[in-house]
């Protein structure tokens, strides 16, 4: 593969009505779609204690709409590269809707179940689709414009637990799922009003797979996965130490939120700080460093010093955790961008899936430290070999177009 100049990147439209419309209302879409899964992971007490719902069963409930969500973006994801960009964000998330409307009104496993992978097929679809639009709609502000998503998508994930604690006591179960639902579909008129740039070159293929022979994107890829281990393994781990070290209650009920809490404001300066300093470099400073932070938590002596160290963490992840994403839009050609979107995305949903079973289950063998330090290790391997594969495009700080020799 060789990498050549788009040529001209389109003038930068920061701040046109046009480009802020589509990006609140896709943005929004995507915060939705986010907020259906925090009401989800907040719920999932309720389920047991009304519904006699299994924690295996709660597991599997949650795992299945992982799978589901991965094969999405695998398999439909990539047709938004084939002129059915906006299609695929409506599929998306009337099928998400579907899958929520059934998780509010299931009341046993079966539906609860069928609900769930619904809605992970329905955001699978639609997230990567959502990217490629963003991306497209202003090319040279395409890091800021990444940034941003991630900012909204952290923000809807994180309104998930506030809306289920309004609404669930009393109203019941049903309650956030229905609100989530209705709140998206409202945003759907405004969907309709923005231009979205379909492709005229479409792809000789349906899927997304032969894009990894482009080795920067590859890099990319395998870069997005580091954070996605990182994370994985941070959150199987985060209640499982606090509660072997004994830490405020508190400490550990509000740890993962105010961690997302950075990401919220540092998402669009990260993503305009990969842009301009080259998403590979800053990629990679930033997983270094997750990977140190990462150790440190399995030598610190007590949970709030765990905490402390977390709180410095999450300013690090939120000024470079948008970058692979960004990296992935700049070194693919343009009618492609969903589906490398879809591919990144799949690739992090396994990792973050095979590193919490992988951590776990070191923990109870072996203990804290030994965890901690699997999951560094690994990072660490995965990040040198992703700089390998991406250099080529190392330095880049424009888009780049992709092909053959």
């Amino acid at each position: 593969m060789r990498l050549m100049s788009r040529g001209p990147a389109r003038p930068s439209s920061r701040g046109a009505p046009s480009d802020l419309l589509l990006l609140a209302a896709f943005g929004g879409l995507l915060a939705f779609l986010a907020a259906g899964y925090g009401v989800l992971f907040t719920i999932v007490d309720d389920y047991k204690n009304e519904y006699g719902l299994g924690e295996r069963a709660i597991g599997f409930v949650i795992g299945v709409g992982f799978i589901a969500g991965f094969l999405a973006q695998v398999l439909i994801a990539p047709l938004a590269d084939r002129g059915h960009a906006r299609k695929v964000v409506l599929f998306g998330v009337a099928v998400n809707v579907a899958g929520l409307l059934l998780m509010a009104l299931g009341t046993s496993l079966v539906p609860i179940l069928i609900g769930r992978i619904v809605s992970g097929i329905g955001i699978g679809s639609a997230s990567p689709a959502v990217r490629r639009i963003v991306i497209l709609a202003d090319p040279s502000n395409l890091g800021q414009n990444l940034g941003r998503l991630l900012a909204l998508e952290v923000f809807g994930f994180a309104m998930g637990p506030a809306i289920s604690a309004v609404l669930v006591g009393p109203f019941g179960i049903p309650a956030p799922f229905v609100v989530v639902a209705a709140c998206t579909l409202i945003l759907l008129p405004f969907v309709a009003r923005v231009h979205v740039a379909e492709t005229e070159v479409r792809p000789p293929r349906r899927l997304a797979l032969d894009l990894l022979r482009i080795r920067p994107f590859a890099g990319a890829v395998v870069m997005g996965s580091v954070v996605f281990v990182m994370i994985g393994s941070f959150d199987a781990l985060w209640a499982l130490v606090h509660d072997e070290l004994g830490t405020r209650e508190w400490i550990a009920n509000v740890g993962i939120t105010l961690f997302a809490l950075p990401l919220i404001f540092l998402g669009p300066p990260g993503g305009r700080l990969a842009q301009t300093f080259g998403p590979f470099r800053l990629a990679t400073l930033g997983l270094f460093g997750g990977a140190l932070f990462m150790a440190l938590y399995g030598l610190l002596p007590t949970g709030g010093a765990i905490f402390a160290v977390a709180m410095v963490h999450a300013l690090s992840d939120g000024l470079t955790i948008s970058s692979t994403g960004v990296a992935a839009g700049m070194v693919v050609p343009d009618e492609r961008q969903a589906g490398a979107q879809g591919m990144l995305g799949a690739a992090e949903a396994v990792a973050a899936g095979v590193m919490a079973i992988v951590t776990g289950a070191v923990y109870e063998s072996y203990g804290r430290t030994a965890a901690y330090f699997v999951c560094a290790s690994v990072m660490l391997v995965l990040t040198l070999f992703g700089v390998w594969l991406a250099r080529p495009a190392w330095s880049i700080t424009r888009p780049l177009g992709v092909t053959d020799r």
